[in-house]
Formats: structure tokens, sequence, C-alpha cells
């Protein structure tokens, strides 16, 4: 764990000393607050509700998690330094866990900034406490499980571009396909939809605390942390 924590701090402070990071969260903060603007400053008879605002961001991590996971391990790659990190003493896992607590990190960053917008609503009137705290819950595992597919896309090719088109590709097919399944019906459509992205989403801003929504966010991004580590390992026997 000491080395995954390394290999995270190592990859932080790359984060920061790239532009991509700060191109990423200008372009979240901007067009949540034009979002935030919108629809509840220039709505008339607006209601003090988080929840219009967590879809609206979160609808935004479509674009900003590839941006923010692309270089993950597609950088190792295009630098050629792919061979000494794999060779290196830390293990495949150790690396991929490293990168994801990076990511993981960033995407807390990105919670954190947008609690601006229920802060300037507490002015207007009185939040519903639970329903507010479990719909960022919603917001926080959501990008933490698409973080973990960026990253897993971030391992199929050595060209950032090709990575972060992979990444928004799987995300995109992930979120819509509870609308895809609408054109099946049946016994499909339910089966399909318990892969949805947002479906999870609902019980939890709807302020309803359900294990099984939590482990699915948990699971999904599990699942995409190992598939890394795969990719990786076959990378390493070639």
């Amino acid at each position: 764990m000491r080395r995954a924590m390394a290999i995270c701090i190592k990859e932080l402070q790359m984060y920061f000393y790239s532009p991509t990071a700060y191109v990423a969260f200008a372009f979240y903060i901007l067009l949540s607050s034009v979002m935030f603007y919108l629809n509840f400053v220039l709505t008339p008879y607006s209601i003090v509700d988080v929840r219009p605002i967590v879809a609206n961001t979160t609808f935004i991590y479509l674009f900003v998690v590839p941006l923010l996971t692309m270089r993950l391990v597609s950088e190792e790659f295009r630098q050629g330094t792919d061979e000494l990190l794999l060779t290196s003493p830390a293990g495949i896992g150790e690396i991929v866990v490293g990168k994801y607590l990076a990511a993981l990190t960033l995407q807390l960053l990105l919670v954190l900034v947008s609690l601006i917008y229920p802060w300037i609503m507490s002015g207007f009137g009185d939040l519903d406490q639970p329903v507010m705290w479990l719909s960022y819950l919603s917001m926080f595992l959501l990008g933490a499980s698409m973080m973990a597919i960026g990253l897993f896309a971030s391992t199929l090719s050595n060209n950032q571009m090709v990575a972060g088109i992979a990444g928004f590709v799987i995300l995109l097919f992930l979120w819509l396909i509870d609308w895809m399944g609408e054109g099946f019906g049946g016994k499909f459509r339910e089966w399909i939809v318990q892969f949805s992205l947002t479906e999870r989403q609902i019980n939890l801003q709807k302020g309803i605390f359900h294990l099984a929504d939590v482990l699915f966010y948990v699971m999904l991004a599990a699942v995409f942390v190992v598939l890394s580590i795969q990719a990786l390992e076959r990378k390493r026997w070639r």
C-alpha cells in the first residue's frame, strides 16, 4: 500500500504540472456554474433543491472524466516509461491502484468544488439535508466508477486522444444503456437497466439509502480496476 500511495502522490504532482487538469477543472467549473445560473437564478419560482444541480453536474463528468484519465497509462506508453514502470519493484496491482487513487482524489475535488451551489441555495431556503448529502454521495460514487472506466480506457492505447475517445464512448454507452433498453422492453430491459450508470442514482437522490446502489458503483469501479490490471499484465508478457 505504501508503494501505491507513492505512485498516487507522483500522479497528483504530474496532474498539476500539466495544463490538462487545469483545463478540465476550468471547463467543469464554467459549465456547472452556467447550468446553475440558468436553472436556479434565471428560472422563475425555482425551488431550493440540489437534485437538478447534481443531475447537471454529473452529466459534465461524461466530458471531464476522459480528460482527467486519458493520460494515466497512455502517457507511460507514449514516453516509453512503461517498461521501467512494469519492471519496477511495485507490482502491477500497486501501480494501477496508485493511479486510480490519484484519479479518485481528483474526483473528490470535483465534488467538493460543486458544494458551493447548495451553499448558495441555502441562502434562499432550507435544504433537505438527507437528500442533499445522499445526492452528493451518488455524485461521488458515480464519478468514482467513471474514473475507473477512464483508467481502463487509458490502458488500451499509447495515444492520449484515442484513450480519451475510448473512455468517452464506453461511458456514453453505459450512460444511455437504459434509454437504449426502452426499444426492447420486457425482461431484457429490466436486465440491461441494471448496468446503467445513472439508474442507481435515483434512490439516493430521493434520500433513500440502499446498500445495493452503493455496492453497484463500488463493484463497477473494482471490475474496471481489475480489467486495467489485466491489460497491463498482458502488456508485461508481450
